[in-house]
């Protein structure tokens, strides 16, 4: 079930909330579990007996963990190799097994495997909770109910942000819930939807009609288009889905970590990563980075260091080269960065509008590969970019990929992708006419996005692959 979907918005998120707020505190929990089992099963039935089974696994792991204080070790790798034996199969199995075919020149069948919603996200956040009771942060968890709904929590099951267990324990413990958290929530939810159906699609609906096409069809003009539309249909897909996770939180009484902080105003790409699906970057520095000596063993270690860190946050995003080779372009600008000190703070304005530039180019280049389907068609891809590519046969002109309405959404896009309004949600109450403004604004948003809802055919989530 989409976050985006008639049946979400109107049917299930009413019926839940509806029962939520009119039921006792002591009901809360038991209200969104069975919440959250419903969510999910919607839309993969099948695949709710994998999210039980890591459920169980790393319920027993942590007991394992903290009352067998001389096997915890033992009980730790075993919990998150399990953990991780259910991605690899299911998400890099088929991938290992054809480069294998490839390599060797084999032609072992490959299986038909279909990857579980949101298996990379929750596999994540059972593993933060096997490792904070290892380290000691927090007690095993012995109620099971509280554990399954802290990892099948649905605002954030699907694609995030990746909730840390010590963050978020305390709440699934007691939590208050009010009309100021409820209606903070629904304003959040709106503004995720909206960035989702009305910049997000439209940007979309503009990067498929190029990324489709052999990229010696179009020429570099329209190829720079393509991947500034799918950087801005990324950004507001994904930051629009964690605006709506953050607000059904609040609705529910808990407050989940931001996950975005307006990552195209960067100036390096340390800083892109430090504000670019923080959740999964915080992940990887806690409990990888430092695990691994973080930056405290000398140049040489650190760079090693970060280059294992973003080799595997490309492949946690998908089971391609790609994503990858897009994860080792992002870590060698960051060793990069570390090296030469480009992503300190400098003084100046046209120092600062160089690196921002800077910035801009590598994420977009990088987001090519993020989007291409394979590398041949990448390499192509950015070829024709910086005019290399011998173009023929043009079969459109700008027109088709742009109308007026595309435009406007261009220029949303830009606009919301920097900090002018970021303190909409905290206009004082008392400042009525700045206030009663916002609320019909929220509410337009909310209307016009709904139509889209109901004439759109076009609504993917894009991280819901991941």
């Amino acid at each position: 079930m989409l976050f985006s979907s008639m049946t979400f918005v109107y049917m299930f998120l009413p019926i839940v909330c509806l029962i939520y707020l009119c039921s006792k505190k002591e009901l809360h929990n038991g209200i969104l579990l069975a919440a959250s089992i419903l969510f999910y099963a919607w839309g993969e039935p099948r695949y709710l007996a994998i999210m039980f089974l890591t459920i169980i696994v790393n319920y027993l792991g942590a007991i394992a963990v903290e009352k067998w204080e001389k096997h915890k070790k033992l009980s730790l790798i075993l919990t998150i190799i399990v953990n991780l034996g259910f991605l690899a199969y299911f998400k890099y199995f088929n991938f290992v097994l054809d480069n294998i075919n490839h390599i060797l020149s084999l032609d072992i069948k490959l299986v038909e495997v279909i990857l579980p919603l949101g298996i990379s996200f929750y596999t994540f956040q059972a593993m933060s909770y096997l490792i904070d009771v290892y380290r000691g942060e927090c007690k095993a968890q012995k109620d099971f109910y509280k554990l399954a709904l802290y990892i099948c929590l649905f605002p954030q099951l699907i694609a995030g942000p990746i909730v840390k267990y010590h963050d978020i324990a305390d709440q699934i413990d007691s939590r208050e819930v009010n009309f100021d958290k409820v209606q903070y929530g629904v304003k959040r939810f709106i503004i995720g939807l909206s960035k989702k159906m009305l910049i997000a699609n439209t940007m979309g609906a503009i990067a498929d009609k190029i990324f489709i096409q052999s990229p010696d069809t179009f020429t570099p003009v329209v190829a720079w288009l393509g991947a500034v539309a799918y950087s801005f249909q990324l950004f507001f897909d994904f930051s629009g889905y964690s605006d709506m996770a953050i607000g059904l939180g609040a609705i529910f009484g808990f407050k989940f970590m931001e996950n975005f902080n307006y990552p195209y105003i960067s100036k390096s790409i340390t800083e892109f990563w430090r504000r670019w699906h923080i959740s999964l970057s915080t992940w990887f520095k806690q409990y990888l980075y430092i695990p691994l000596g973080g930056s405290k063993c000398g140049l040489r270690r650190t760079c090693i260091n970060l280059g294992i860190v973003f080799f595997l946050t490309g492949l946690w995003h998908g089971a391609s080269w790609t994503f990858i080779v897009w994860g080792v372009w992002n870590g060698f600008f960051i060793i990069l960065e570390k090296i030469t000190g480009w992503h300190k703070e400098a003084q100046g304005f046209w120092i600062n509008f160089t690196k921002h530039l800077y910035a801009i180019f590598v994420f977009v280049i990088g987001w090519v590969l993020f989007r291409s389907d394979d590398l041949g068609y990448a390499f192509k891809y950015l070829k024709n970019m910086f005019g290399l590519v011998n173009v023929h046969d043009i079969s459109y002109t700008m027109p088709y990929y742009v109308d007026t309405y595309e435009v406007i959404m261009f220029v949303a896009a830009v606009v919301c992708s920097i900090p002018i309004f970021q303190n909409i949600l905290n206009v004082n109450k008392e400042n009525k006419l700045l206030y009663g403004a916002v609320n019909l604004w929220l509410l337009f948003l909310f209307l016009l996005s709904s139509a889209t809802i109901a004439a759109s055919t076009y609504n993917p989530f894009i991280y819901f692959r991941f």
